[in-house]
C-alpha cells in the first residue's frame, strides 16, 4: 500500500523515526531455530544465502553475516524466498517463523501478503481482457464502468482517464495508498471506496492532477481499474483473477483474499513490528487490486517466470509477446503497466510492497532468465531483503539485479560538483550538495542525507538502502536499486532564499 514515502531520499529525520522504532534486536528469541528441513530444500546456494549476507557500502576486512544474525538485527521473524535461473525455479524456501505467537517455521508454502505487488497481477489480468476485447486500454474508463462512474473534471481529465492511465499511474487519480481495517470491522464495498462513504476510512478516489501529463503513485487508481474489471468481467474481481490468472499459472497457494480464507490461514505469516506481533495481526485490505494479495514467493516466481517466457516471444502464456511489450514499455519515465521497469543494462522490471507487518520485493530481467522474489513478515524486512537479493545476485552473477557490496569511492569536488543541482521527480524534489566529503540530499529535511561515492556517477543513501545513478551529461538520475525506478530530472536552481534549510 504504502509506497515512495518509505524509500525516498527523506533526509535523516525519518530515518531517524524508523529506527527508534524498530529495536534492533527481536523479541522472538523465545522461538527455537526450526529444522532446515522445515523451510524446504537446501544446496549450495541457500547455504550461500545462509552465510554471505553483507550490506552494499563495506569497509575493507568487513566479513559477511549470517542470515540468522541479520535477521535478528533487524527484526525479522519470517523469510521467503525464491529464485529463477536460466528461465527456471531454481528454488524456493523459507527461514525464520511465521509468528512469535506460534513459533511455526516459514515453510515453501506460508502465505505474505503481498501488498503493492498486486498491482502486477491486477495488470495482467486487465492486459488480458484488454486482449480478449472486453476493455479498452485507451478508452474512457467510464465506458467500462457500469456500477459507478468516475466524476467527470473538466478541468483534469475533461476527457475520462484511461485503462493505460490508471496501470501507469499517469491518470492524475488521487490516494497514493490505504491503511486497512482490522480483522473484523465492517468492511466498504468497492463502490463506497471510491465515493468515501462508511465504513470506508479514506477520502473518494478523484482526479487530483491533469491525466496524462505526470507519473503519481496511485493505488486509488487501481480500486478503479478493480471495478471496471469486474463490471466488463461479470464476476468479482478475485474471482475474475483466479479464473484468468492466479489459477491458470498454478499459484495455488495465492488468492485475493481478503480477509484470508481458512486455506490461507492454515499456513500464513503474521504481521510484526517492533519485534513484537501486530496487535491485530494483520491489517485487511478489500482494495484488492492494489494491496489484497496473499501470496508465496514461489508463486510469485511463476507469474515472473511466465511473463518472462512471453517477453521473450513465446506463445501460449497469459498475455501474448506484443502485450507484454506493451506492459513493460515506459509510460512516463521509467513505469509501464503495472511494473517498474529498467530499460538501461539488462532490461529488468520489477515491483515491491509495504504493507503494516510484511515487506515484499520481485525483480527479473526480461531475456536472461534471472529473478528473484522475497518476503517478510516484519520488522526492518526491506533491509533485510536487499542484503539477501544481493547476496543472491552475487551469488549467481545477476549483477544487473544487485551490484556486489563494495567499498566507498574517493572522488575530487570538481567531479563531485558535476551531480550537485535541483532534481524533482514522482513526490520529490530533492537538492544535492557537493562537499569535500562527499554528496548531500536534501528532501526537506533538518539535516541532510549523505550520499556514499560507488563511481563518478552512482551514489547510495546507505542508511535508506537506496542507490541512484546518474545519466551520463549529469541531467537526471534514477533510483536503481533499494526503490521502484523513480527518475528525478535536473531542474533550475532555487533562489537562495527558497532553499531548505
Amino acid at each position: 500500500m504504502l509506497r515512495f514515502k518509505e524509500v525516498a531520499l527523506r533526509g535523516s529525520v525519518a530515518l531517524a523515526s524508523v529506527l527508534l522504532a524498530t529495536p534492533m534486536i527481536a523479541r522472538a528469541d523465545h522461538c527455537a531455530a526450526p529444522a532446515e528441513a522445515a523451510g524446504g530444500p537446501a544446496n549450495a546456494h541457500t547455504r550461500y544465502v545462509e552465510t554471505h549476507l553483507q550490506p552494499a557500502i563495506i569497509k575493507k576486512g568487513d566479513k559477511p553475516s549470517s542470515l540468522a544474525q541479520r535477521m535478528q538485527q533487524y527484526a525479522v521473524p519470517g523469510l521467503s524466498v525464491a529464485v529463477i535461473h536460466d528461465g527456471k525455479l531454481a528454488w524456493a524456501r523459507g527461514w525464520g517463523v511465521r509468528d512469535i505467537a506460534s513459533c511455526a517455521p516459514v515453510t515453501p508454502d506460508t502465505d505474505f501478503q503481498a501488498a503493492s505487488i498486486s498491482k502486477v497481477v491486477t495488470a495482467m489480468l486487465a492486459l488480458r481482457m484488454v486482449e480478449e476485447g472486453k476493455i479498452g486500454l485507451d478508452k474512457n474508463i467510464n465506458d467500462a464502468l457500469r456500477s459507478w462512474k468516475l466524476p467527470v473534471d473538466q478541468n483534469l481529465a475533461p476527457n475520462g482517464v484511461t485503462l493505460r492511465q490508471l496501470l501507469s499511474h499517469t491518470a492524475g487519480i488521487g490516494m497514493h495508498g490505504f491503511q486497512g481495517y482490522k480483522p473484523g470491522d465492517p468492511l466498504p464495498t468497492t463502490v463506497q471506496i471510491l465515493d468515501g462513504l462508511p465504513p470506508a476510512n479514506t477520502k473518494p478516489v478523484r482526479s487530483v492532477l491533469p491525466a496524462g501529463a505526470q507519473f503519481e503513485y496511485s493505488g486509488g487508481g487501481y480500486v478503479i481499474t478493480q471495478l471496471a474489471l469486474s463490471d466488463v468481467g461479470g464476476l468479482p474481481f478475485a474471482d475474475l483473477a483466479q479464473r484468468e490468472v492466479l489459477g491458470p499459472l498454478g499459484m495455488t497457494h495465492t488468492a485475493f483474499s481478503m480477509p484470508p480464507s481458512p486455506a490461507i490461514q492454515a499456513n500464513m505469516a503474521l504481521g510484526h513490528a517492533n519485534g513484537s506481533l501486530l496487535p491485530d495481526k494483520y491489517v485487511v485490505t478489500p482494495e484488492l487490486a492494489p494491496a489484497g494479495l496473499w501470496t508465496t514467493a514461489g508463486d510469485l516466481a511463476r507469474l515472473l517466470l511466465d511473463l518472462q517466457a512471453s517477453a521473450a516471444g513465446k506463445a501460449g502464456h497469459r498475455l501474448s509477446p506484443g502485450m507484454t511489450h506493451t506492459m513493460m514499455t515506459p509510460v512516463k519515465d521509467n513505469w509501464g503497466l503495472g511494473v517498474a521497469v529498467y530499460p538501461q543494462g539488462t532490461p529488468r522490471f520489477m515491483h515491491d510492497g509495504v504493507n503494516p507487518g510484511f515487506d515484499a520485493f520481485m525483480v527479473a530481467s526480461t531475456g536472461k532468465g534471472d529473478g528473484v522474489v522475497a518476503l517478510a513478515n516484519g520488522g526492518d524486512g526491506r533491509r533485510l531483503i536487499g542484503e539477501v537479493v544481493r547476496a543472491i545476485a552475487t551469488d549467481y552473477g545477476m549483477t544487473d539485479i544487485a551490484v556486489p557490496s563494495t567499498e566507498e569511492k574517493a572522488i575530487s569536488l570538481a567531479e563531485l560538483s558535476k551531480a550537485a543541482g535541483h532534481f524533482i521527480g514522482g513526490d520529490l524534489d530533492v537538492m544535492i550538495e557537493a562537499r569535500p566529503d562527499g554528496l548531500y540530499a536534501n528532501a526537506g529535511a533538518p539535516v541532510p542525507e549523505r550520499l556514499v561515492t560507488l563511481s563518478p556517477t552512482r551514489f547510495r543513501a546507505e542508511s535508506i538502502g537506496v542507490t541512484v545513478e546518474y545519466a551520463n551529461d549529469f541531467s537526471s538520475m534514477t533510483m536503481i536499486e533499494g526503490a521502484p525506478p523513480m527518475k528525478l530530472v535536473r531542474v533550475p536552481a532555487k533562489p537562495p532564499g527558497n532553499q531548505a534549510n
